[in-house]
């Protein structure tokens, strides 16, 4: 992967991760438009620890109270129906079906999971799920109310992104609206729960980088870095817009997209496999 290429990637990146469109499966269309290949799932895990910095950037001082008050809770009784201490213990909850399911389908989500139908598909139909869960969402729901097994819904949605067209964000705040939760509450959450799956997931695949056919370890910190700097920008501006606003113009561009990459795939310009060979899989 050259130095532009890291660039470019790293934009897409930033700019997709938190609207519900789906990065990993920007990055993954991004390269095959170009003709660039398919950069690799530990690419896209890797960069998005930079997504993941602007999360806690963002929301640094909720995040210090979430953990400082979870850490509390566990010598101190008084601590243990606070608030924030509750949202740490549900943010764990919440981290677990991703964590199990990522490493009982990580060969998958090396290769089949890439296939560019699945990744159209799931564009489609995510997106049109989305719509569904926006329109019928009662969208009363504050996240001082959210439990245990609402928790776990969550981290089952957030669990779909291991496929790419899903997008974290997306699957995230489609479960909350279709708990009720309003679109801003679900949002943070969906932000506030991605951030210990997904800096786990880019540490444990750190070691894949500049092995193999892997991308450099050079150009995947740029990306990572670019990536930081965009989505610290985007989160501001969907945390506003989503206030006032609906995810319709998200599902219309899912749709057509989704629509135009099955077009290209069966018309044979673009190759729904391409990509370089996974690290340790056999010639």
């Amino acid at each position: 992967m050259g130095w532009f290429e890291a660039l470019v990637l790293g934009l897409v990146q930033g700019l997709t991760e938190f609207l519900p469109i789906s990065s990993s499966a920007h990055i993954r269309l991004t390269a095959a438009f170009a003709g660039w290949g398919d950069p690799g799932a530990a690419f896209t895990a890797v960069t998005q620890i930079g997504t993941e910095l602007a999360v806690l950037l963002y929301f640094s001082r909720k995040i210090w109270r979430i953990l400082r008050h979870w850490f509390l809770s566990l010598g101190k009784r008084e601590y243990r129906s606070d608030p924030d201490a509750k949202m740490g213990w549900l943010i764990i909850i919440g981290s677990v079906p991703i964590a199990v399911l990522g490493l009982l389908f990580e060969e998958r989500i090396e290769s089949v999971f890439r296939d560019l139908r699945l990744t159209a598909t799931t564009l489609i139909v995510f997106g049109l799920l989305l719509l569904l869960a926006d329109r019928v969402g009662r969208k009363q729901r504050e996240l001082d109310q959210l439990t245990v097994p609402h928790g776990l819904v969550y981290g089952f949605a957030q669990a779909m992104a291991l496929i790419p067209g899903v997008s974290r964000s997306g699957g995230t705040i489609t479960g909350g609206l279709l708990l009720g939760y309003k679109r801003a509450e679900a949002a943070e959450y969906a932000f506030l729960l991605a951030v210990p799956a997904v800096l786990a997931s880019g540490v444990y695949k750190l070691t894949d980088i500049g092995a193999g056919d892997a991308p450099g370890v050079g150009p995947t910190v740029l990306a990572t870095v670019v990536s930081f700097g965009v989505g610290y920008a985007v989160i501001a501006w969907l945390m506003a817009y989503i206030k006032k606003n609906s995810f319709l113009p998200f599902v219309i561009y899912r749709v057509v997209l989704g629509v135009l990459v099955l077009v290209l795939v069966y018309a044979g310009v673009l190759d729904p496999n391409a990509g370089p060979t996974v690290v340790g899989e056999p010639e």
